[in-house]
């Protein structure tokens, strides 16, 4: 008896051990891949949660580990910005209306929790700022004009060893000197200072603004026209490639550029395949787009209004597609697509990550 005794209190010691080891692993190795707005509620569960949530180390390690899309910034014109979420429960921004700014701003860029904003009068002054924890930073006037729409695109990589969050904002603009000529300033947080670069492109024409993706220090924006500007920052050089299905939304997809679009009834996913096919010898095979997921489409989306579907927004695991004012996700693992809310209809929109990273 009591040989049996012993063995429950034994058991119960290695349970209690077991779950205090559970609560340790939660907090050292879990929480970090959590969502900005789900982090900030679990700073309630307890003393020691809230302290080590409220940590520059920890906010850097989430910055690092989450990366997954959390939602899209619209924008009305005239009206300040709007938030959809993909789960408002887990995922969302304190002030979608960005009113901790110090004046109105235009969205216009967006990287791994950061957001790129513009004044909407005076010198409009770009902005970037994290909508989560509402530390923003005025950026120093451009040495050129970029226009009342600068195509811009935002530039920032968490870094491991970097504590600092050093980022890098793109412009594409049309040039003073040169008729239909396109130039490029790239402002660095690194140097603090604007960069005009001495590369031109003389077959890029109207860019579409909000358009621009980055995927391995090459930038992309849209045109008008269909084709798409791509401008290698390393290399400091651009071109201009075909697009794929007219303008279908730019994105990354695994470490690819892609494209993705509504045609008829399936949503199409094409991915870069060789950006050089256009001066390779004639008879080559080689393509620039390559077809990577096709995904057929619910009549009721289809259905919903006269105006025809497009792409706000494409990633590796998810595309968001508007219908009129209808909203819907699309999983591209699961291919399930589920209604995810209302949105201004015909807008471009701005994709998010709901990070804790620090300016």
């Amino acid at each position: 008896m009591d040989s049996g005794k012993h063995t429950s209190k034994f058991l119960a010691a290695r349970n209690n051990k077991i779950y205090m080891d559970l609560k340790l692993i939660i907090r050292e190795h879990a929480l970090q891949f959590l969502p900005a707005k789900t982090l900030i509620k679990f700073r309630g569960v307890c003393r020691d949660w809230k302290m080590m949530i409220s940590t520059p180390f920890f906010a850097h390690n989430q910055s690092l580990s989450y990366s997954s899309l959390s939602g899209v910034f619209l924008q009305p014109l005239g009206d300040p910005p709007t938030f959809i979420s993909i789960d408002p429960v887990t995922c969302g921004v304190p002030d979608p209306a960005l009113t901790f700014l110090p004046e109105p701003v235009i969205v216009l860029a967006s990287s791994n929790g950061l957001l790129c904003c513009q004044a909407k009068s005076g010198d409009q002054a770009y902005f970037i700022c994290n909508p989560v924890t509402k530390q923003w930073k005025k950026l120093p006037k451009p040495s050129m004009e970029h226009g009342s729409e600068p195509a811009a695109v935002l530039i920032f990589k968490p870094s491991l060893l970097n504590f600092v969050a050093e980022y890098k904002l793109v412009c594409a603009f049309q040039s003073s000197d040169f008729d239909d000529a396109t130039e490029f300033e790239i402002y660095s947080s690194k140097d603090d200072k604007w960069k005009v670069s001495g590369e031109i492109n003389f077959s890029a024409k109207r860019l579409i603004p909000k358009s621009g993706v980055s995927v391995d220090d090459v930038v992309y924006w849209q045109s008008a026209y269909g084709n798409i500007l791509v401008f290698d920052m390393i290399k400091d050089r651009s071109q201009v490639i075909h697009g794929c299905h007219g303008n279908g939304t730019l994105g990354e997809f695994n470490g690819k550029l892609c494209s993705a679009s509504v045609n008829g009834h399936t949503l199409t996913v094409n991915v870069i395949a060789n950006i050089y096919s256009n001066t390779m010898q004639m008879g080559s095979r080689a393509k620039l787009w390559e077809d990577k997921i096709r995904i057929p489409l619910p009549n009721q989306l289809l259905s919903v209004s006269s105006y025809p579907c497009l792409v706000l927004c494409a990633g590796s695991e998810t595309v968001l597609i508007s219908s009129g004012r209808s909203v819907y996700i699309c999983d591209l693992k699961t291919k399930e697509v589920r209604l995810l809310g209302e949105a201004p209809a015909d807008q471009k929109a701005v994709p998010y990550v709901n990070s804790l990273v620090a300016l």
